[in-house]
């Protein structure tokens, strides 16, 4: 008995049309969920976008009318573009991080850069003094800590992974060793300075977007709207990515050149960030779970918008409630905490991941 007299039989409809109206390769399972996708999607931004404008103009000691005005207004665009420029090299670079190690608890820091950011600022307080510190900023400078941190990724992939045996995880685990070390070298020089010394030095190794210099702008912007558009525009090939390396090969993906290709942008984007503002170790992870929740869906195409939007409304939204609300200053201490926080929670429940 075949399956459409076995049908006939049983009074059940069969569709044996392999091109069923009902199947779908769409990014969202159903309607409702790009339904949903988009409204929280334009409602963050929105937000994201009146916190800026309550960044800008609210509490401003200068009246409306007053020459001045303008001015305040232009510095305080510094500090918010700099969150704009902070939302988007963390969140994209986590979420493809993340992706290419099909791996949601594990971050770029792992890598080593903030660690390298530490020791490049301590090392040039405790070989050269405060003075040296204090001067050592400017486009010179910025694009040395770059640099260098871009140049220590592409040693590290570049043995790493070109070899036969190189795998992605042995990466990870010498970031790590890196990271550990370079810290704990920053570590020790730190405890051999004078307490004025420390003071300076620590306002350097807090993350803030009051460390970031609007003379940085012109070259900064161009790099990561551009690295943004590359990763933008490989989100197909990520969606592949992180289905696995054999999944990725029977795809007709060249795994390798794709991870290294990932990783550098990657690498560029956490070395922009960390030398403008500093380190943010978990501000990346807090955005990148949140985004995982507020888009289902596989598609980077998607998650890439999503993660943009809430990181910008978790940085503006901080620095003006910290800052008008509560009166307080340590603004990336509250938000490494609470990244922390959810850190420990996702680790604690990770078999739900």
């Amino acid at each position: 008995m075949n399956a459409l007299e076995y049908g006939k039989k049983e009074n059940v409809k069969i569709e044996l049309n392999p091109h069923n109206k009902n199947r779908s390769a769409r990014a969202f399972r159903t309607k409702k969920d790009e339904r949903r996708y988009w409204i929280l999607l334009s409602t963050l931004i929105a937000l994201g976008l009146l916190f800026s404008v309550g960044l800008l103009v609210y509490n401003n000691p200068v009246p409306v009318d007053s020459p001045s005005f303008i001015p305040v207004v232009e510095r305080r665009m510094v500090a918010v573009v700099a969150m704009l420029i902070a939302a988007i090299c963390h969140s994209l670079s986590t979420v493809a991080f993340q992706s290419i190690t099909n791996n949601r608890i594990i971050t770029p820091s792992l890598l080593g850069f903030e660690s390298l950011y530490s020791t490049i600022q301590t090392g040039t307080m405790f070989l050269f003094g405060a003075s040296a510190l204090v001067s050592f900023s400017g486009i010179g400078p910025f694009f040395l800590q770059v640099s260098l941190m871009v140049l220590m990724s592409l040693i590290l992939y570049g043995w790493l992974l070109s070899g036969k045996y190189g795998n992605l995880q042995l990466v990870l685990l010498i970031g790590i060793i890196i990271g550990t070390g370079l810290s704990t070298l920053s570590a020790f020089m730190r405890k051999l300075l004078s307490p004025s010394e420390f003071d300076l030095l620590q306002t350097r190794l807090i993350g803030s977007v009051n460390n970031a210099d609007a003379a940085y702008y012109p070259i900064v912007i161009p790099m990561v709207i551009i690295i943004a558009l590359l990763l933008f525009v490989f989100s197909k090939k990520l969606n592949i990515l992180s289905l696995g390396k054999d999944v990725s090969t029977t795809f007709g993906v060249k795994y390798q050149t794709s991870i290294i290709y990932t990783l550098v942008l990657v690498a560029v984007l956490m070395s922009i960030s960390t030398a403008l503002v500093g380190p943010l170790t978990f501000f990346g992870f807090l955005v990148a779970i949140l985004s995982y929740q507020a888009a289902p869906t596989y598609d980077h195409r998607y998650i890439f918008p999503m993660a943009l939007a809430i990181g910008f409304f978790v940085l503006t939204s901080a620095y003006f409630l910290m800052y008008h609300v509560f009166n307080a200053q340590a603004v990336s201490v509250f938000i490494e905490l609470f990244g922390g926080i959810v850190f420990l929670i996702v680790i604690l429940r990770k078999r739900s991941l």
